[in-house]
């Protein structure tokens, strides 16, 4: 085939081997340590139905397939123009039998076509025709035919810039796809320019066509990838959005310190909480904390944690706290208001696990009764020495039907500090070493005796715990009982 230039352009000098070798051994040396990074992040795995596992798999094999071209593109280069093809003509040449479209080399990928408009000669590579499905023998289709291989919705891009090539002399460069033989559609990239003639006018037309399905493929692999991580991070910051929103719906409004007035001669309650995200899971858990002032006078205390993340966590637990604040204002004792929590979780259609401290404070008689589902024992400190009460019988909410609670009373007295809090204060693990959060918050007696008020003690475990790297959200409720201001 001869040299396709325009009649004014001067033949390219060959490129210097020297520089090739150089830029060819760099391309191999990406093309290895890309294969390292696809087998040490186990993307190659194409069992992963993680989205981000997908996206980077994707994102890895369109990186090949460029590297791969580069590298074919240049040992060409390199090489340079084959003498076969500028001597023996296309219809002479022996076709090799054609290997399966997904495993052909960049040489099998690319073809090179003319079309002589004073001879209506048309001179195909035989690469091209190997990506048309056709045979040499049944010859290069002309421009006319070529249409009628394109996709209909290409049709008239193709035939625009082969208008604008063969009239305005405008170099071809776009893509279309061919609806050949075969098991699926091919993409082809097509680059190509008229040939003058001596006088200035359009004798022919030579083009470069390129087979990138592959590439194409994969490029739509990784955008259809990244949009998959796109809507799912976009549903997980809805959910984690409801989820706060539903979270600070429920919980007390009061954030600091709330001081429960009572009679006079009686004594007040100092409270103070803190809410402790997890560090590891983006989503809120069904952790919480509530105190109420109910109408006969006591005050109902309670934490709480429901298994899982997410709305399905916060929901179950406005749920369950809006039980117990209605049955304790309706005057139900912490046992059996326990056993009817238990319930409620057991005949959920969502099977859900929960624990519980429900505590009811009297001021008049001075004492603290309360009951428990599977929760950590409330702490009680008391001149300037710190232990945890001894817990009622009680299982998980939820754990089995039928559950009977028993609830035990406790004399408290003025200055005492009752901490209540839930098991995923303290980070778990070989490496959080052996103590737990009871424990950790008992060696705070010291800074518990000198504070002041509920919240004092509640910046001193925030101090302990809120820089710690816990997987579940936890919270905590301090209430300091106090004479009347």
């Amino acid at each position: 085939m001869p040299s396709p230039l325009f009649a004014d352009r001067p033949a390219p000098q060959p490129p210097e081997r020297g520089a090739l070798d150089a830029l060819i051994s760099q391309t191999r040396r990406l093309r290895g340590g890309l294969d390292a990074v696809r087998r040490g992040s186990g993307v190659e795995d194409e069992q992963f139905e993680d989205p981000r596992a997908r996206w980077q798999r994707a994102l890895c094999e369109l990186a090949v397939h460029h590297l791969d071209d580069l590298g074919e593109h240049l040992g060409q280069l390199r090489e340079g123009v084959p003498t076969d093809l500028e001597e023996t003509p296309p219809r002479e040449r022996r076709p090799a039998a054609p290997p399966e479209p997904e495993h052909r080399s960049l040489l099998s990928r690319v073809g090179s076509a003319e079309w002589n408009l004073l001879t209506d000669e048309v001179t195909w590579s035989p690469e091209l025709y190997e990506i048309f499905g056709r045979q040499p023998a049944d010859g290069g289709l002309s421009l006319d035919e070529l249409s009628s291989w394109v996709h209909p919705a290409d049709q008239a891009a193709l035939t625009a810039m082969v208008t604008d090539c063969l009239v305005d002399g405008t170099p071809i460069d776009g893509e279309f796809r061919i609806m050949g033989p075969g098991p699926r559609e091919r993409t082809v990239h097509m680059t190509g320019e008229p040939v003058l003639e001596a006088d200035g006018s359009t004798g022919s037309m030579w083009a470069v066509l390129r087979d990138v399905s592959a590439l194409r493929r994969s490029q739509q692999a990784v955008r259809e990838s990244r949009d998959s991580l796109q809507r799912e991070r976009h549903i997980a910051q809805t959910e984690h959005r409801l989820a706060v929103e539903l979270q600070e719906a429920v919980l007390p409004p009061w954030r600091g310190s709330l001081r429960l007035p009572h009679p006079t001669g009686e004594d007040s309650l100092d409270l103070a909480a803190h809410y402790f995200p997890s560090a590891i899971s983006a989503l809120i858990g069904g952790d919480w904390y509530d105190a109420l002032h109910l109408p006969d006078g006591r005050t109902l205390l309670s934490v709480g944690d429901l298994t899982g993340h997410g709305v399905a966590a916060t929901s179950g637990m406005a749920t369950l706290l809006g039980a117990l604040r209605g049955m304790a204002v309706a005057g139900v004792e912490p046992g059996p208001l326990m056993g009817f929590l238990n319930h409620m979780l057991d005949a959920a259609p969502q099977p859900a696990l929960g624990s519980a401290i429900c505590a009811l404070y009297d001021p008049r008689a001075h004492t603290l009764t309360w009951s428990q589902a599977g929760h950590p024992a409330p702490l009680l400190f008391r001149g300037g020495a710190g232990w945890s009460l001894r817990p009622p019988e009680g299982v998980l909410l939820g754990a089995t039907s039928g559950a009977t609670y028993t609830q035990r009373t406790e004399v408290l007295e003025p200055g005492d500090m009752l901490v209540l809090h839930t098991d995923g204060l303290a980070p778990r693990g070989p490496l959080a070493g052996d103590a737990t959060g009871a424990e950790r918050l008992l060696r705070l007696a010291d800074r518990f005796a000198s504070a002041r008020t509920a919240q004092e003690c509640v910046r001193s475990v925030a101090e302990t715990f809120g820089n710690e790297e816990r997987e579940d959200d936890a919270c905590v409720l301090i209430a300091r009982i106090g004479p009347d201001a």
